[in-house]
């Protein structure tokens, strides 16, 4: 078992357990965009419907990034692993959301 923790979550240049860092300039970009989203949301009928559009297409290119970026460079499987998820759901939410 502790073999496996280690592999999932050990920083293979620190040696430290990262289970979750500090937020990066593409996940603090994501958290406001998104903050912004749900604080200006648009409602149907006030015709601001494509600031809440593009605030959508911002802060998933955000995340986008985010995760792309953790895919690539993560420091452990873990933080790959949350890389593919977040890129999973963007592509779920796009196809049916």
């Amino acid at each position: 078992m502790r073999r496996a923790v280690d592999w999932t979550f050990r920083d293979r240049n620190t040696g430290a357990i990262v289970i979750g860092q500090w937020p990066n300039l593409p996940l603090w970009l994501f958290l406001g965009l998104s903050a912004a989203r749900w604080l200006l949301a648009p409602k149907a009928d006030s015709g601001q419907n494509d600031v809440g559009m593009w605030l959508r297409i911002a802060s998933g290119a955000a995340l986008a990034w985010w995760a792309a970026d953790e895919i690539l460079r993560g420091v452990n499987p873990w933080r790959r692993l949350l890389g593919v998820i977040a890129l999973a759901g963007l592509a779920v939410s796009a196809l049916f959301g």
